[in-house]
């Protein structure tokens, strides 16, 4: 198992592909524990954690003996990706299972302000996503920042920020250009998945 250790996960894939199960073996005790802890981050709940986390490498596993694996250098935002899905299929599938006749109620559920249509789930994602783009914002040159605030946040046009920042419109573009391609890099880097 020593041998696996300093190999990256493109070759231990390759290598059970081959039919060599020590090297998934390998994978599965690098990525076990973060992915575990990060799907019971979702689902709040040990069992269901535990039945998502194995569909989800039963899924990899499946995937990578078909020859269906094409994700190159980016195995565990591959197999995180994978596991994310699981989850919201599962929330997906709990909220048609339990909806709610209004007519058992003396007060109208569905014009109720209390209820929105944002589930959980939704709610969770979005929150994340949220906290990884103001990560990747702040992270950002100043001058790079300034002009994606002002196009997203103040919903600026382009002249509009040319004008306040004393720059060409080609500047102002070329400022927002490098602050998505630099957003986009770090996201990467990171494993972050914004979508």
């Amino acid at each position: 198992m020593d041998k696996f250790l300093s190999m990256t996960d493109e070759e231990l894939v390759t290598l059970y592909a081959k039919g060599n199960n020590k090297a998934f073996e390998a994978l599965f005790s690098k990525y076990e524990e973060t992915l575990f802890s990060y799907i019971f981050y979702l689902v709040r709940n040990r069992d269901l954690a535990d039945d998502i986390f194995q569909e989800t490498f039963i899924k990899a596993i499946t995937t990578i003996k078909r020859g269906k694996y094409t994700e190159s250098g980016k195995f565990r935002s591959w197999i995180s990706r994978i596991a994310h899905n699981l989850v919201v299929d599962y929330f997906r599938s709990e909220q048609k299972h339990s909806l709610i006749s209004n007519d058992e109620y003396e007060y109208d559920l569905f014009n109720n302000s209390k209820f929105s249509d944002e589930t959980i789930e939704t709610s969770m994602v979005k929150n994340q996503i949220h906290s990884d783009v103001k990560r990747l914002v702040d992270a950002l040159p100043e001058m790079q920042r300034e002009v994606l605030n002002m196009r997203y946040y103040n919903d600026m046009s382009f002249k509009e920020i040319a004008d306040k920042t004393g720059v060409s419109i080609n500047t102002a573009l070329g400022r927002m250009r490098y602050a998505i391609l630099n957003m986009r890099r770090v996201a990467q880097e990171n494993d972050m998945i914004l979508s």
